[in-house]
């Protein structure tokens, strides 16, 4: 299936490493000129090369912290004048800490709505108005299935996830008279590294050895098993393309069926 995305260009965020750069891989796999950007410059050059290596087609590399509207518009005027147009951007981040409500500060629920919301909020006023131009566009964001179906531990991503939800769906009714769709991502269970980081605080926090975290996860999946980058980034990069001009407003979970509700 040609997904149609020669010679687009696409803007993935927090993709040095886990599912950012799995998404990046793969658009580039299928042709498109990719733009990423992490905090860290040097995971990044291993990052755009290893991507290079696979696809064969030119990475724009920038470290951008996404909490700074300034250096998230400077990155995406940057790609702009490096391939002169930006059709797709896929917003992401880091997750922010596992805490229950009576451990959460103040200082906790500002940084986790900089993180998760306004970066979102930054990169959608840069990068919307080009795509309006262009009369085509897909802005993607990757949240968590934690707005489907809350998580245990997981306070403040249950709650500012779903502030993410809710502006990517009134975006997508402002923008699809444009051409432009917004959709969101819902990862459940995927073997990442934050994954990993997670379980370590669970076992901390119960004395549960982390393999046994990781089986406990597996038991609840109909799947049976953790997810995998790969099969994550195939569900995106599909909503990237031309094959999806008809979806739009959506929060499409990739979760094994981790989630039961009917929605």
């Amino acid at each position: 299936m040609d997904l149609g995305l020669g010679g687009r260009v696409a803007i993935v965020a927090a993709a040095s490493t886990g599912l950012g750069f799995a998404v990046a891989r793969e658009l580039s796999r299928e042709g498109a000129d990719v733009a990423i950007c992490a905090r860290t410059a040097a995971d990044l050059q291993s990052a755009a090369a290893n991507i290079r290596k696979v696809s064969g087609h030119e990475v724009f590399h920038q470290p951008v912290d996404v909490t700074d509207a300034n250096a998230v518009a400077a990155f995406v005027s940057a790609v702009e004048t490096r391939f002169g147009r930006v059709d797709i951007c896929i917003t992401n981040s880091g997750g922010p800490p596992s805490k229950l409500f009576e451990e959460t500060k103040p200082d906790d629920w500002k940084a986790a709505i900089d993180l998760l919301l306004m970066s979102v909020v930054f990169f959608a006023r840069e990068t919307l108005p080009r795509m309006k131009k262009n009369k085509w566009g897909r802005f993607i964001t990757i949240t968590s299935y934690a707005v489907k179906q809350p998580v245990d531990g997981l306070l403040l991503s249950n709650s500012v996830r779903a502030a993410v939800t809710g502006l990517a769906r009134t975006l997508a009714n402002e923008y699809a008279a444009h051409g432009i769709t917004v959709n969101n991502v819902c990862p459940g269970y995927t073997r990442t590294d934050r994954l990993g980081d997670l379980a370590d605080v669970i076992s901390a926090r119960t004395g549960t050895k982390p393999e046994d975290v990781f089986i406990g996860w597996e038991r609840q999946i109909p799947a049976g098993r953790i997810g995998t980058p790969e099969e994550f980034a195939a569900v995106v990069t599909f909503l990237a393309s031309e094959r999806a001009s008809y979806v739009n407003g959506t929060s499409i979970a990739v979760d094994g069926g981790i989630v039961r509700s009917l929605l």
